[in-house]
């Protein structure tokens, strides 16, 4: 399994109003191929936006990577930051993962 973390500089609507405005978008993302869930994440301190994915194999994550940083350069957002990372299965069962 493959985490993905991306996270940007995010000026818009947070919270409850970020919810009804990316519900849509949310409901493709559901749709991605090796997508086994999607985490999203904000800060409105800080400004950020962003999301934590587990995927099922590497390449469906990097076509993920490729596709949604051409989507966010759409809509003006700069700054993009995306990693991988592999996933410790037995260690993270331990810890209580929800990988399943």
């Amino acid at each position: 399994m493959i985490l993905l973390q991306i996270d940007f500089p995010f000026e818009g609507a947070m919270g409850e109003e970020m919810s009804k405005s990316f519900k849509e978008l949310a409901e493709s993302i559901r749709d991605e191929e090796g997508l086994i869930w999607k985490i999203w994440t904000q800060n409105e301190e800080t400004k950020e936006a962003g999301g934590i994915y587990l995927f099922s194999d590497t390449q469906s994550a990097k076509k993920y990577i490729n596709m949604h940083i051409e989507r966010l350069s759409g809509f003006g957002v700069k700054d993009i930051r995306a990693k991988l990372f592999e996933v410790n299965e037995p260690l993270s069962k331990i810890s209580k993962a929800p990988l399943w």
